[in-house]
């Protein structure tokens, strides 16, 4: 076969590949919704039509970190300086449903005076090699942009965490002006302390390579620490709920019956409060709005 012939063969090849796959995906439209999921394989932003969110008035017991990431988050919508935040510590305490609830909050707010309203973009932890690509597709947006990534952790060999300090702080074209990133995570350091101890025991210089690692949360201008939380307060979380659902139920039997709930399961938290609530509730006969 000439050249010529293989030059057409392979001219109708690429063409026939091009027919088989499938068009690129549209872009969405910015203003579709006030939250979006990022798919980093279509390098798409896909709107939630409706977010599952906790009323902000029903997380009880972390008023503090409340406030603050309230305050941030009104600066930020408001076009003023803001930090990027890392809520971090026990599990079920309400990380991610802060993060969905102040958004919500914020977005009531700006409502009521006619603002543009803040988008909501959450981001899996498999996806971060691709956060520069979503931001370089929400960077100029005429809209402002919440960026969320629920449970972040690095583990092992894994080296996106470098990427991920480039993007926040250090990069070149650094965090765009309309962008803020708030994370969650079970670790301070989104790392195991045996990540840690390892890389003090094979490193030529220890405390150099647990710089490097540690360092990733030094990008979140906001460390908010979530703690096991007081009888106390896992008793406010259940009252609050029962009286938001309508659950009839004689306060004596609601603490005993949730004290015997949380030595169940070996905890006190706002996850393990909820999932009392929904057993509750399912008993009663009554549906959860």
């Amino acid at each position: 076969m000439t050249d010529p012939d293989q030059t057409a063969l392979l001219g109708r090849i690429a063409a026939a590949l091009e027919r088989l796959s499938p068009p690129p995906a549209p872009a969405a439209d910015p203003h579709a919704a006030d939250a979006f999921l990022w798919h980093a394989e279509s390098q798409a932003l896909h709107p939630v039509p409706e977010v599952s969110r906790v009323a902000l008035d029903l997380l009880k017991g972390i008023d503090r970190v409340r406030d603050i990431l309230l305050d941030n988050t009104r600066r930020f919508a408001a076009g003023l300086p803001a930090n990027n935040a890392l809520l971090w510590g026990a599990r079920g305490m309400g990380k991610s449903s802060l993060v969905k609830a102040v958004h919500a909050a914020v977005n009531q707010e700006i409502g009521a005076k006619g603002g543009s309203r803040l988008a909501l973009v959450e981001i899996f932890r498999e996806d971060i090699p691709s956060l520069p690509r979503l931001l370089h597709r929400v960077r100029g947006l005429p809209r402002r942009w919440l960026l969320f990534c629920d449970d972040l952790s690095f583990d092992g060999a894994d080296a996106s965490y470098k990427s991920l300090k480039a993007v926040l702080e250090g990069g070149i074209e650094g965090r765009p002006e309309n962008v803020v990133f708030y994370a969650t995570s079970n670790r301070r350091h989104l790392m195991p302390r045996d990540m840690m101890e390892n890389e003090r025991s094979t490193a030529i210089n220890p405390s150099e390579a647990v710089e490097e690692k540690v360092s990733l949360s030094d990008r979140f201008g906001l460390w908010l620490g979530f703690h096991s939380c007081s009888q106390d307060d896992f008793m406010a979380m259940l009252e609050a709920y029962t009286t938001r659902h309508g659950l009839q139920i004689a306060p004596d039997d609601l603490r005993r019956e949730a004290v015997e709930w949380s030595m169940t399961r070996g905890a006190r938290s706002g996850r393990v409060a909820w999932q009392f609530i929904q057993d509750l509730a399912g008993r009663l006969g009554k549906r959860l709005d």
